[in-house]
């Protein structure tokens, strides 16, 4: 029991230190950044400023109530590049979250991928969760490409439309395509890759 109000205490003494200091970090993922170093592909500031136009999107998002009620939206960024997915009941809705993301510091592009939908039920959601694993497991598989890096190939899904990003040449992208193609479930795969040649 003290100990459980001894760690209530110690979070409360940490969010309001927090509060106090008025401003917020985006927390570094150090996976994913130790990954993509290890490709040579994308420098430690492209990476962070990317994981940062996320965390930023989301706070844009979560801080409208209409979006939060009515909306379910995800936004994946690569070199700038916003990849926005989900759904959203109206055409208004839609283009009120693309004006939000637009703004966002660095987002140097905008892909808009959002339905004109209401939001995708929770099993829908696992069922893309499930293929995102099964399409990630199978590029953990790729032996044909020499110095291939699956981390290369950045793969998101909604509502079984999979979503291609990275920085990768041709036959690495054809080769996760056809790859991918094969996967149980998927309706049509969208590719928004830089490619190196």
């Amino acid at each position: 029991m003290k100990s459980r109000c001894a760690m209530k205490q110690l979070l409360l003494l940490f969010a309001a230190l927090s509060a106090l200091n008025g401003c917020t970090t985006t927390p570094i993922n150090e996976v994913e950044l130790a990954s993509e170093l290890a490709q040579g592909r994308r420098s430690r500031v492209a990476i962070i400023t990317d994981q940062a136009i996320e965390a930023d999107s989301y706070d844009e998002l979560i801080s409208d109530k209409e979006l939060q009620e009515l909306t379910h939206i995800n936004v994946h960024a690569f070199n700038g590049a916003a990849l926005v997915t989900g759904e959203a009941p109206t055409e208004a809705l839609r283009t009120k979250i693309i004006g939000i993301i637009r703004l966002v510091d660095n987002v140097k592009l905008v892909h808009n991928k959002i339905a004109i939908a209401y939001p995708s039920d929770l099993h829908s959601r696992a069922s893309d969760a499930e293929l995102a694993d099964n399409i990630r497991a199978a590029l953990d598989k790729i032996r044909t490409l020499q110095g291939f890096n699956p981390a290369m190939v950045k793969a998101y899904v909604e509502n079984g439309m999979v979503y291609l990003m990275g920085k990768v040449h041709r036959n690495e992208g054809t080769v996760a395509i056809n790859l991918i193609r094969y996967q149980p479930h998927v309706k049509q795969i969208v590719t928004v890759f830089e490619y190196l040649d």
